[in-house]
């Protein structure tokens, strides 16, 4: 099989930040790389699946909403995938992020989707590990600007 073109990344010098990882048509998919690949840290699976549900609310609310397609995390729980329509500029999603990432920092209440008729695995969440990943997030990408979002070999 031929190799996909995220497994074409060299992951020994990927560190936390947004990247443009590739390009389909009309649809533009944002590594947002949380943790190191391979650095021994990496997402809890109840922080990452509430940060996940707070996240995806966040932007389908967003201004940007008719152009979200997807927010997911990625399997190696090092960070998420982001797919945007292009007509999302690329400074338009690093504010999305930004602000998602802010939100979820300082959310209070429900987290949304949360009962069993919504979600697969609604016992497994931890809003407090969400607000912690996010808040250190936050800081990674607050001066993270568009000329950053190329993958570095």
């Amino acid at each position: 099989m031929n190799k996909i073109e995220s497994f074409k990344i060299n992951h020994d010098v990927l560190t936390p930040g947004v990247y443009v990882s590739r390009i389909d048509g009309d649809v533009v998919t944002y590594d947002i790389r949380v943790k190191i690949p391979n650095g021994g840290d990496y997402l809890a699976n109840p922080a990452m699946h509430t940060i996940e549900h707070i996240f995806a609310t966040y932007a389908r609310n967003s201004r940007f909403s008719d152009n979200v397609i997807y927010f997911g995390p990625m399997g190696c729980r090092t960070g998420f995938y982001l797919l945007l329509r292009d007509k999302v500029s690329r400074d338009d999603a690093l504010v999305l992020v930004k602000e998602a990432f802010d939100f979820i920092k300082d959310f209070e209440g429900e987290i949304p989707g949360n009962s069993k008729i919504e979600c697969g695995n609604y016992l497994e969440h931890d809003l407090d590990g969400a607000k912690n990943e996010a808040q250190v997030m936050a800081e990674v990408i607050k001066d993270w600007t568009v000329d950053k979002m190329i993958y570095l070999d």
